[in-house]
């Protein structure tokens, strides 16, 4: 029987002592004594989110997968198991076996966001692993670090010993038999790993600086060490691996239900969206392997609802014939189907109807911008008509909810086109009221939002300034504002994002190396879960920035020079940047590119032809 790491007084003592306990259903048990490399997954966050990411579900299987392997799980103690774990001098532990962190082999974290990068040392430090990699010697875990974030590893570059950047389906099993091979040298192993397709080692490469403060030059330490690091892709989803077991948890979780990944990539080429271009080009699952994921993981978890997960599901060309045989194959068992990721103009309300309650459900769309020539220079590739008949439609349809995302601060916007959106809002509004009153189903609710727009790297966008957290302010205040002034003011509602947030968010998204000593420093000044609005200090990150000599507006208040070195131009993920910078004139100018399947722009990676996915 399992031993514990935390006893019964202990787990008293915390929140939800599930989040610690492991030994979930479809969790993995393996004799560690037969075991030539141990894993273990961490996740930068509480268990609640970390337990809904379905890459964390893939690398387990993967990596379970192997007879030599035994791969676990950790994630970010609450804030008040965090503080039992420093008082009682308890070494933070993975889930699985209760063993500590410092038993294993590899840490492999999960990077999904900027914000969380504090967390990221929070674990390193409970496991009692120096935070720098440089201070870690052959008895510590090799360090590695995946995800979105990683498209720019350089701010938490000097954290990790490894990067691996692209899809883990591709080279991971490859790092996994170099260990076994080189594992009991670092050093060796370090650089052979380094040629693997997907892996950046930072202690490889210097940066040098301009007396400007940006990047002079990137170099490889050593012939055999790669100038680019090529990110790696699954491009026949045949290959891409699935799990039909996912771990199902004690508690409720954010995402509590099966996921059932449909395809990745996107076609449309939104200027703002690092993920439709890092993920490029669009690759749909089989439907049939589509219904045999659907049943197993029904079958293997007992869950109620399985929810469509891709980029834009409307895109996906087989999106009726999955949709009916869900509903039809588990009308009995009363199985719920969500689908997020649709757009405006084009989803099917037919189907939508037969998946939603429409008299409880509300609808999500993202116009991200009011204006028609602002939509135009993101590439949103939506008119206002379209806007407009895909919500009449809907009410037409039942619903009477719909929520709206907007972005605010994108490049060339004006305050005309910010008041455009409370404008928007009424229009949509004034379409339900055109239906007759007899067949409205209640009050019409209009919920429109706005986050701030962060210019991310390996978009045409990445060259784009932002504001200071004061301007942002005043652009909110300006759409408040305008909000009240509309006719069919109680039917509309308006709320907008943290500004604060948004600012160190595009500091760290497109930072270099020397922010490491300012992340180094908030942690140690208490900043934790700094993408949770209760604990995010502002006032001690500008703190840490003034105690490490650096001056955060030199990240985000320049628009880039078209010849500037980005911190992340080593990595190669196809697309080309003469691609992007094209993009980004384009989009000052107002032009907007059609998406994939209507023509190849010849972006550098793979496009759609004839049919099927072809070299531009």
């Amino acid at each position: 029987m399992r031993k514990l790491a935390l006893d019964n007084d202990t787990l008293m003592c915390v929140e939800k002592p599930e989040r610690y306990i492991g030994g979930e259903i479809n969790s993995v048990m393996k004799n560690k004594e037969d075991m030539d490399i141990r894993f273990a997954l961490a996740f930068p966050d509480v268990y609640e989110i970390g337990m809904s990411h379905l890459g964390i579900q893939i690398l387990y299987d993967i990596l379970n997968e192997r007879e030599d392997t035994w791969c676990e799980r950790v994630y970010s103690p609450w804030t008040d198991a965090d503080n039992i774990f420093r008082e009682k001098n308890i070494p933070l532990f993975a889930l699985e076996s209760q063993d500590k962190l410092l038993d294993f082999d590899f840490i492999g974290f999960t990077i999904q966001y900027e914000m969380c990068y504090t967390n990221i040392l929070q674990i390193l430090d409970l496991a009692g692993i120096p935070l720098f990699a440089n201070d870690r010697g052959e008895e510590f875990p090799i360090i590695i670090g995946g995800g979105p974030c990683t498209y720019n590893p350089e701010p938490i570059a000097d954290f990790f010993d490894l990067f691996y950047i692209g899809e883990g389906e591709t080279n991971l099993n490859e790092l996994m038999d170099l260990y076994k091979k080189f594992g009991k040298s670092k050093e060796k192993f370090l650089l052979e790993a380094s040629k693997i397709e997907g892996i950046y080692v930072p202690s490889l490469y210097d940066v040098t600086y301009n007396s400007d403060n940006t990047i002079k030059e990137m170099i490889p330490k050593g012939k055999d060490v790669p100038k680019v690091v090529k990110r790696t892709l699954v491009l026949d989803m045949k290959d891409a691996h699935y799990p039909t077991k996912p771990i199902v948890p004690f508690i409720k979780v954010t995402q509590d239900r099966v996921v059932l990944e449909i395809q990745r990539g996107c076609i449309r080429g939104c200027r703002f969206c690092q993920a439709g271009m890092v993920y490029r080009p669009s690759r749909e699952r089989d439907l049939e392997d589509l219904k045999r994921y659907a049943r197993e993981m029904l079958e293997n978890t007992g869950h109620e609802e399985i929810s469509l997960s891709s980029l834009s599901s409307s895109d996906y060309s087989k999106l009726n014939e999955i949709i009916t045989y869900l509903i039809e194959e588990f009308k009995d068992k009363k199985i719920n189907v969500s689908l997020p990721s649709l757009r405006i103009d084009g989803f099917s309300l037919d189907v939508m109807s037969k998946v939603q309650d429409v008299r409880k459900s509300s609808l999500t769309f993202a116009p991200e911008a009011g204006s028609q020539r602002l939509r135009d220079v993101i590439n949103k590739g939506l008119t206002e008509e379209e806007i407009l008949d895909g919500a009449f439609k809907a009410f037409e349809g039942g619903w009477n909810k719909v929520k709206l995302y907007f972005m605010l601060g994108l490049p060339t916007e004006t305050e005309e086109d910010r008041l455009a959106i409370p404008h928007l809002a009424e229009e949509i509004a004034k379409r339900y009221y055109t239906i007759p009153k007899d067949e409205r189903n209640g009050k019409c609710q209009i919920t429109a939002s706005s986050s701030f727009f962060i210019p991310k790297p390996f978009t045409p966008f990445q060259w784009a300034k932002m504001y200071p957290y004061e301007k942002y302010n005043d652009f909110a205040y300006e759409v408040k504002d305008e909000f009240r002034n509309m006719l069919n003011r109680k039917s509309l509602s308006y709320k907008y994002h943290d500004a604060k947030t948004t600012i160190l968010e595009g500091v760290f998204a497109r930072g270099d190396r020397r922010l490491s000593k300012v992340i180094e420093t908030a942690y140690k000044e208490g900043c934790l879960y700094d993408a949770w609005s209760e604990y995010f200090n502002y006032d001690a990150w500008l703190d840490a920035f003034a105690k490490s000599d650096i001056d955060y507006t030199f990240y985000i208040l320049r628009e880039r020079d078209e010849n500037e070195i980005f911190p992340w131009d080593f990595i190669d993920i196809e697309v080309k940047k003469d691609y992007l910078l094209k993009e980004w004139k384009k989009a000052k100018e107002g032009v907007v590119t059609p998406n994939c399947k209507e023509k190849c722009s010849g972006c550098g990676c793979l496009s759609m032809g004839a049919g099927v996915c072809v070299k531009s």
